[in-house]
């Protein structure tokens, strides 16, 4: 069965710029660079970081997203981290009375997706942690990114804002989780799923289990078909003719 592909062919490919303007605590910007990475992104801008730059608080709770942190680009200004973009959006918790498309962060992810497939360059500008984007900043951008939240707390931490844009955009990407031991297990063929139908009804008849005999066709039709719905791997019927022979050795010895 072939494999989805995983994070690691992902990682590489283009995708948006995460801009953090004035980010203020070293601890949320290496947050930030640790989901960038769960989820395929390494481009991270900096406008202005309160702390300065390099920040050793941002490199430890990057934890492992070091190549984010090092790659970092710092500037002064947001309209220099964006001078490249051809598509901005920026995420805040407030949208702003405008005629500034407000998009979902899955909405946002798949325009962008469609975007950075053509070669266009995307970003995504989030904002102080105290304070959100500015009204200046909030107007470069082509649409604003709104998380459904309960409005009675809508404040979300920055990476945490970070985060559900980067899961949506790995969705959008083509990124799958990795396939389980059931995607891929061998199915079993139709020989070793009738060598189990046969073993079980001859157990069956052997205890008397079809009674009256007239209805015996349609009990094994019925037993036929909840085991065919169970799309059984050959481990799985393996495992359940083990169990027959022996619940009947167990009852041979008895």
């Amino acid at each position: 069965m072939r494999r989805r592909p995983g994070l690691a062919a992902h990682v590489d490919r283009p995708g948006p710029a995460i801009v953090l303007v004035e980010p203020q605590l070293g601890e949320n910007i290496g947050a930030v660079a640790r989901v960038m990475l769960n989820f395929g992104l390494t481009d991270l801008r900096l406008v202005a970081p309160r702390d300065g730059w390099p920040n050793e608080k941002a490199t430890a709770m990057a934890s492992g997203a070091a190549r984010v942190i090092e790659a970092a680009r710092v500037v002064a200004a947001t309209g220099e981290a964006l001078a490249a973009a051809q598509f901005v959006a920026a995420m805040t918790a407030r949208p702003r009375e405008s005629l500034t498309p407000v998009l979902t962060p899955e909405e946002a992810a798949r325009a962008m997706k469609a975007r950075v497939d053509r070669g266009e360059a995307c970003a995504l500008l989030l904002g102080p942690e105290r304070t959100g984007l500015s009204n200046d900043d909030v107007a470069r951008a082509d649409a604003i990114v709104a998380i459904p939240v309960n409005p009675a707390f809508a404040s979300l931490n920055l990476a945490q804002a970070a985060c559900v844009f980067a899961y949506e955009w790995a969705k959008a990407d083509g990124y799958a989780a990795p396939p389980s031991d059931l995607e891929t297990a061998a199915p079993a063929n139709r020989a070793e799923f009738e060598g189990l139908i046969g073993h079980l009804f001859a157990e069956l008849e052997r205890q008397r289990y079809f009674y009256p005999p007239e209805k015996r066709p349609i009990q094994q039709r019925k037993l036929r078909a909840a085991l065919m719905r169970a799309g059984l791997t050959e481990g799985e019927v393996r495992t359940l003719r083990g169990v027959i022979k022996a619940l009947v050795d167990r009852r041979a010895k008895d």
